[in-house]
């Protein structure tokens, strides 16, 4: 996504944080016009709609979240570590309102009215994150270091499930302590102490 003008990639940033205080249908064009001080014309004259926009605000957040795993791969040899720091990040995020929802958490809960290309990369992060997921926990109970109560996909929805409805719940109190106290038990549950 190099190739996106400072301008558009304005309009990109503006869009997600956006989605992520409200989600696809809460923002317009004249939202992100007020919010980057161009007329609605030059947004459109980026993104000709905002299917357009938010289909390429999902894709450059999955690249970033692929990129982000792939660095946790290369990085991290323990795979508690591993989950440790995905849900460290979220912590982090929520606590500092720097990201403090999931952007395709968010869309998923509008999955049904989306746009279908903005659907097809919204599903396609729950599948790249429920993926590394798996090979993870699979790597933690090959090594000994993870208990696999059920195979490790199934595991893997379970624990990204409730990484985002502690999200979700850390919205919903205004507390971002809430979201280590629903995801901590993830790790007592797997065996994970340490």
């Amino acid at each position: 996504m190099s190739n996106i003008s400072t301008k558009a990639d304005e309009i990109v940033q503006s869009a997600r944080g956006l989605i992520i205080a409200g989600g696809y249908n809460s923002f317009s064009f004249a939202d992100i016009s007020a919010q980057v001080g161009i007329r609605k014309a030059s947004i459109h004259h980026h993104f000709p709609t905002k299917a357009d926009l938010v289909r390429i605000v999902v894709a450059r957040y999955r690249q970033e979240a692929r990129q982000g795993l792939a660095g946790a791969d290369a990085n991290i040899a323990d795979p508690v570590a591993r989950l440790r720091a995905y849900t460290g990040f979220w912590e982090t995020c929520i606590r500092d309102n720097s990201a403090p929802f999931c952007i395709c958490a968010m869309l998923a809960a509008e999955l049904p009215v989306l746009p279908a290309d903005v659907a097809v990369e919204v599903r396609g992060h729950f599948r790249d994150l429920s993926g590394w997921l798996a090979a993870v926990m699979e790597k933690g109970a090959a090594e000994g270091r993870l208990v696999l109560p059920r195979p490790a996909a199934e595991e893997a929805l379970s624990f990204m499930a409730t990484v985002h409805g502690a999200m979700l719940s850390a919205r919903a109190y205004g507390d971002p302590v809430v979201f280590a106290t629903i995801v901590e038990p993830l790790f007592d549950r797997l065996s994970l102490r340490h």
